[in-house]
């Protein structure tokens, strides 16, 4: 690196800075928290994808297709769950909750349950969430610090500080419009990383000439993910819709987007938008990993300085090696961009929730200015906790991307299963809701420790459907316990199946299963 580069590197840091105080006035919570329901699709689509999309998956996934072990380009088949995820939300979960006008997802669950579950799912999002940002800023550091000689304190410190910066000051409408830029430059750099591979191993034919036959599989039918094997089709598809419509529309720091469009029929564009354009973005992700992986087979030195019981070196190690001075300066922006956009949508999200809560508690409402203040401060707290256990973060993983699912997966198919239940059960109450969300919690913990060979992402099923039933019997059993808080309003229970957007998904589902098929052939001549 020289001069160029960190001239690049603090310019784009000065600029997120001025992001934050150009939207510093904020009167409302609603402003805040929703940047005033005015935000348009664009920004508030690239702004969701850049969320999830995010420094681990710019370093992680290419690692994970071109050298972990076990890996490849099944990873693709991860994504085959979105379309499928984004139209069951279409219609039953993110409309219905549009409509309630809240600010925290978790006020929806208290209206129907009362105030024991909503503090009880709201503690276990607030815990996952925490912990799993802390993982990612973690793994960020580390990459900079192994990678580019930057100290590790130092690495943590910039990543930290500068986000809660422009969270504080400018709340959703600098979230959102910072997210939406760096999404835009996590794509660039990626398109970079591929092309200069390309160049450097001596172009396309090269690169076919050396790719590990082993990393083209994306569909493994014959793997059910129940003794020991991973990354089967199954567990990938039935899995992944549960993780996906759970983190898109029962996680706060996601559908607190959908909840700032400014009608319902934004809300299903954004989904509709994120059901298709997340696909092509992780396929460059995973053919970037292919040519990396070919490249350091093609070059013994540089495949020596990768750990193997760590490949998430792998990107940062080529772009400080093998590209130009003035895009390194771009791309290690694009890394701390990543990790950025992750650290700010949760910390807004934490502060919404943790906010809400305590009005809840303390039976206080609070005046617009005063719970803008104290939104400001709950951002700080989150903020700083999240960055001091990132200090003593560490891998549970062979990569950091399957790490933060792993940690997720526990908690996502109860999450939905109440949703769900609050949404489509008026039946179930206070005391089923909880009842099955900690059987759910209690049931993949069990997994988790006791029976390590069935594949993590089946958690989000077993999950759901213990949660499910947990809720279902113990209504039962109790009479019923249909007393609710405020019922949801009949008609807002009905989704709307608009044959478009579920022909559109579903034709976007069968050609992700062709290319996944297609790509051996493509790729292996």
């Amino acid at each position: 690196m020289n001069a160029f580069d960190y001239a690049i590197i603090a310019v784009y840091l000065a600029m997120l800075l001025g992001l934050g105080y150009f939207f510093k006035e904020q009167h409302s919570k609603k402003d805040y928290f929703l940047g005033g329901r005015q935000l348009g699709v664009l920004p508030l689509t690239l702004s969701t994808m850049a969320t999830q999309l995010s420094a681990i998956s710019f370093i992680s996934a290419p690692a994970f297709v071109g050298l972990r072990e076990g890996g490849g380009m099944v990873w693709l088949s991860y994504e085959f769950a979105v379309p499928l995820a984004m139209l069951l939300l279409m219609v039953y979960v993110l409309p219905v909750l549009y409509r309630s006008g809240v600010v925290s997802i978790y006020d929806f669950l208290e209206s129907r349950f009362g105030l024991s579950t909503r503090l009880l799912i709201s503690f276990v999002f607030l815990i996952s969430r925490a912990l799993a940002t802390s993982i990612a800023i973690y793994a960020t550091a580390l990459i900079l610090n192994v990678a580019m000689g930057v100290d590790f304190f130092i690495a943590i410190a910039v990543i930290g500080v500068i986000t809660l910066i422009y969270s504080f000051q400018g709340g959703m409408k600098a979230v959102v419009y910072s997210d939406a830029a760096q999404m835009i430059l996590i794509f660039s750099g990626v398109a970079m990383i591929l092309l200069f591979s390309l160049r450097n191993m001596g172009g396309l034919e090269a690169f076919l000439a050396n790719i590990d036959p082993t990393r083209l599989t994306v569909l493994r039918t014959g793997s059910w993910g129940l003794a020991g094997d991973e990354w089967g089709l199954w567990p990938m598809i039935f899995g992944g819709i549960v993780l996906y419509a759970s983190y898109y529309g029962c996680d706060q720091t996601q559908a607190q987007r959908t909840l700032s469009a400014k009608d319902e029929n934004s809300v299903r564009r954004i989904l509709m938008l994120n059901g298709l354009a997340r696909f092509p973005i992780v396929l460059l992700y995973c053919v970037t990993g292919l040519a990396l992986g070919a490249f350091a087979v093609m070059n013994p030195d540089f495949l020596a300085q990768v750990d193997p019981q760590s490949p998430d070196t792998l990107v940062p190690l080529f772009i400080v090696q093998y590209l130009p001075n003035g895009l390194i300066g771009l791309l290690i922006v694009a890394l701390l961009a990543a990790s950025m956009s992750s650290l700010s949508s949760v910390v807004n999200s934490l502060s919404a929730v943790s906010i809400e809560d305590y009005t809840r508690l303390a039976g206080k409402k609070l005046e617009p200015d005063s719970y803008v203040f104290w939104s400001r401060a709950a951002v700080l707290f989150w903020g700083i906790l999240i960055v001091a256990l990132s200090v003593f973060g560490g891998a549970i993983a062979p990569t950091v991307i399957e790490a933060i699912n792993m940690v997720g997966s526990v908690f996502y198919g109860p999450i939905l299963a109440t949703f769900l239940l609050a949404i489509l059960r008026p039946g179930v109450g206070s005391l089923g809701a909880n009842t099955g969300l900690l059987a759910g919690v209690g049931l993949n913990l069990y997994l988790w420790i006791g029976q390590p060979q069935i594949f993590w992402l089946w958690w989000n099923v077993t999950g759901l459907l213990a949660a499910l039933g947990a809720a279902l019997l113990t209504s039962a059993f109790s009479g019923g316990m249909k007393a609710a808080i405020r019922p949801v309003d009949a008609g807002g229970i009905a989704g709307v199946w608009r044959r478009d957007e579920t022909a559109t998904l579903l034709l976007a589902f069968a050609a992700m299963l062709l290319i996944g098929w297609l790509i051996p052939h493509l790729f292996g001549g």
